[in-house]
């Protein structure tokens, strides 16, 4: 019988990290743009939420592609948050300036 050798346990737990980097933090970071495209967009309203759920799509595959194209996990997770701050900011930025 030949014997199986498994794959270490970093090497699983860098897989698994990297995926949830992509399904988590690519939906964040999509929402999170779309969110902004919405608020930021110079056109009709409607017009902005529909072009913005429609880009969100883009920013969910650029973030799975950069997810298992970085060389670590940590930086997997760094280039989802990062940008994600970003956007979270700019959103809130929309957001205290339009309140009366």
């Amino acid at each position: 019988m030949k014997s199986k050798t498994s794959l270490p346990v970093s090497y699983r737990l860098a897989v698994t990290s990297r995926a949830l980097a992509a399904v988590l933090g690519g939906y964040l970071l999509a929402s999170l743009a779309s969110v902004c495209m919405a608020l930021w967009l110079p056109i009709a309203r409607a017009d902005a939420v529909v072009s913005a759920m429609m880009s969100s799509f883009i920013f969910y595959l650029l973030a799975v592609i950069w997810c298992f194209a970085c060389r670590s996990a940590w930086r997997a997770w760094f280039g989802v948050l990062v940008p994600s701050a970003v956007l979270a900011t700019l959103a809130g930025l929309a957001y205290w300036m339009a309140r009366p």
